[in-house]
Order: structure tokens, then C-alpha cells, then sequence
């Protein structure tokens, strides 16, 4: 099933079990703004999880944004507990690859990280971004409050008028909560800034080329 030519979710009976604790630590601090990866994080920052796709070319663009704190990618979104690269990409965990993005909201609103998150890929592709195919690859928005929640089903429905006047699809993106049945599973230290410690690694990160209009209102206030 999980080797046919159309990638399937896996069930609880049919997910890995996984392990109780991580099997590898978390770096301490990030390679390119030198920020503490995991929390706690300072009083003020908010955190924001997104998924698009292959996490080394996403993780990147949020990183390089203004007002972004620290970032770490990881796996979210799925049913086996502290999940290997490797069982992720079996399709057997249910994972999305992800990006956390801890942020300083006077200096970047999450409106403008959604603009760069719909932006940054195609979001109706359903299980896979260009040539990446699997489960892992779905998009995804996992929300830490009612605010974000409001405000990325708002952005979704305005992305979607002006991809149906380019001739795109429906948006296959979850929008689901980060509560405790989703947790954030950091991923292995070599995974984390990967296009930083690899400049010409590959990235498979591309958008539709179609402008968002998120934030753009509020930028003209």
C-alpha cells in the first residue's frame, strides 16, 4: 500500500510504534542566528509550525525572514511517537516534515510568515511538493492559539480566490491545532539548518508564483 503510486495516511493499527524518548539531542543553538533552538523561549515570542514540504529549503526561508528568533524542523502531525528521518519517510508514521518558527510578533506578524508560507510552495498537491512524493510532504499549519487559528483559515480562503483565478486546484493544506495529540518531534541534529552546514544541498522548495494578499491590506494601512 504505502509503495503504490498514490501515498496513503497510515491507521493507528497501521503506524509504527516508535519509543518513549528521543533517541539522539537536540543541538543547542541555531547555526545561523545563534539562538537556543528548544525552549523555553524568552517572554514576548510566540511560536508558529508549518509544513511545505521538504524541511532543509523550508526551514531556510523562514531563518532568512526578519524577526524570526530561531527555527528548528522537526516531524508533526503524526501517530508514532519520537519518529526517525527513515520511519518518517516510510509513510508508516503519518508525519508531515515541519518547520517551527519561534517569532517576535512587534517585528514580524504571523500574517506576513503565512504570506511566506503559501508563497514558499504549491499547497494543492495534496501528498507532495514537485518531485518529493509522500505523506511527509502534505502542507500543513498546526496553530498555538485561537488567534492563529482564525487568522490561517482567513488566509487560506483568500489564497484560494486568487489561485482559482490562475487555473490552481482546491488547497489540500491541514489546519489543524499544536495540542498534545500533535506534538513537535525535533528531528536529527544533521537535519537541523541543513542548507546552512550544505550550501548546494538540495532545497525543492518552490512556490505557484502567485502573490498572497495576506498582510497586504494591513501593510498599507
Amino acid at each position: 500500500m504505502f509503495l503504490s503510486r498514490t501515498p496513503v495516511l497510515p491507521t493507528p493499527e497501521q503506524a509504527l510504534r516508535g519509543r518513549a524518548e528521543p533517541e539522539f539531542a537536540v543541538p543547542e543553538r541555531h547555526t545561523v542566528l545563534g539562538n537556543p533552538l528548544v525552549g523555553p523561549y524568552p517572554e514576548g515570542l510566540e511560536v508558529a509550525d508549518f509544513a511545505l514540504g521538504c524541511f532543509w529549503g523550508a526551514e531556510r526561508k523562514f531563518w532568512q525572514t526578519e524577526g524570526v528568533w530561531t527555527t528548528l524542523v522537526g516531524y508533526q502531525g503524526g501517530l508514532t511517537p519520537n519518529p526517525a528521518y527513515e520511519e518518517v519517510c516510510s509513510g508508516l508514521t503519518g508525519h508531515t516534515e515541519a518547520v517551527r518558527v519561534v517569532f517576535d510578533p512587534s517585528k514580524v506578524s504571523y500574517e506576513s510568515l503565512l504570506k511566506l508560507f503559501w508563497e514558499s510552495h504549491d499547497p494543492t498537491q495534496g501528498f507532495r511538493q514537485g518531485n518529493d512524493v509522500g505523506t511527509q510532504y502534505r502542507s500543513a499549519v498546526y496553530t498555538h492559539t485561537p488567534a492563529q487559528a482564525a487568522t490561517a483559515e482567513s488566509s487560506r480562503e483568500a489564497y484560494q480566490r486568487v489561485l482559482t483565478g490562475s487555473g490552481y486546484g482546491t488547497i489540500t493544506t491541514e489546519m489543524l491545532p499544536a495540542d498534545d495529540t500533535r506534538p513537535f518531534y525535533p528531528a536529527e541534529p544533521y537535519h537541523q539548518q541543513y542548507l546552512d552546514k550544505n550550501p548546494a544541498g538540495y532545497c525543492g522548495i518552490g512556490g505557484t508564483g502567485v502573490s498572497c494578499p495576506i498582510g497586504v491590506a494591513k501593510a498599507d494601512d
